[in-house]
């Protein structure tokens, strides 16, 4: 049996910081990358409000670049995931996707979120040529264009809010005949003079030649009248929520309601001593590379000062 003094599920931002101070740290430093190597940053392009790049980054270049400094810090890289976890008891016992079992004295889990999708096969087939699921990252690149929003939620309304101040016109597609928003998010959209809301309306597919162009609609008008239309757009982003890849660590760690894993305060500690968490698997609000990086960090230091506490640095 394997044993770490720290074990890293999961890579991205979060996964590659908290390797990078681990190893700086002289903790030999294990990490599993998972079934997505570089995390949900990677299903976007360039990054343009990561520090340190006036220019932007291509997302995938930035995490190569954060894999191979952490390995110039001493950490080790896998590919693959963790299948199996106890962590009942210290030192945790952990089985990868090849049957290795790894004892490790700390735990940091950064195995991230992600967006839910309508289940579309257009959206995979145009993902990162118009479907985005972070307004916030990709807002930028619809300046003075025609986007969509999906969902009725306080998710979709603050994206179509975020996108209002960038594109031309923001139209929000609600399956409902309301917004299920809170009541201050509702009025915000609501007032927003080019936000416009389509209730009782769900999307089919989406077009074009090279990236989306437009969207395939069908608005419900009753229980059997329905009429398919269809609007012309440049962006299409989905505001139905994210989903914490938490399934491993369930009824062991403490949770929210939707499954993140709830963190003491601004530590990056969990329910259970000397396992962390980092990046959006603890994070439904701010979701950003940049925040999931700096919380990467804090675990990494939390679990250095932790081992030192128990003599077993």
């Amino acid at each position: 049996m394997e044993k770490v003094k720290t074990l890293i599920i999961g890579s991205g931002p979060a996964g590659y910081t908290a390797a990078i101070y681990a190893g700086r740290s002289n903790l030999q430093p294990v990490l599993y990358c998972g079934l997505q190597p570089g995390g949900q940053l990677t299903t976007t392009t360039v990054i343009e409000n990561y520090p340190g790049f006036k220019e932007g980054v291509d997302a995938n270049t930035l995490m190569i670049e954060m894999r191979e400094q952490a390995v110039n810090m001493g950490a080790e890289v896998r590919d693959g995931a963790i299948v199996k976890a106890d962590l009942s008891k210290r030192p945790f016992v952990l089985e990868d996707d090849h049957g290795n079992v790894i004892e490790a004295n700390t735990v940091i889990i950064a195995t991230g979120a992600s967006a839910k999708y309508l289940g579309l096969s257009d959206e995979e087939k145009y993902r990162g040529q118009g479907v985005s699921a972070c307004a916030t990252c990709d807002g930028f690149f619809y300046r003075k264009r025609t986007v969509a929003v999906v969902g009725g939620g306080d998710t979709a309304c603050e994206e179509a809010m975020y996108l209002s101040s960038l594109a031309k016109k923001v139209y929000m597609i609600v399956r409902k005949p309301f917004l299920r928003a809170s009541e201050i998010m509702q009025r915000r959209v609501m007032e927003k003079e080019n936000i416009e809301i389509l209730f009782n309306t769900n999307t089919l597919g989406l077009y074009g030649e090279n990236g989306v162009e437009g969207a395939h609609l069908v608005r419900f008008k009753g229980e059997e009248n329905e009429e398919k239309y269809d609007i012309a757009i440049d962006g299409f982003f989905l505001g139905i929520g994210h989903q914490p890849n938490t399934e491993l660590f369930k009824g062991q760690l403490d949770m929210d309601e939707q499954g993140f894993l709830i963190t003491n305060g601004m530590s990056a500690a969990t329910s259970v001593e000397g396992v962390y968490a980092a990046g959006d698997v603890a994070d439904p609000i701010y979701r950003q590379g940049v925040v999931a990086a700096g919380s990467g960090a804090i675990a990494a230091i939390e679990a250095e000062r932790f081992l030192q506490a128990k003599g077993e640095k």
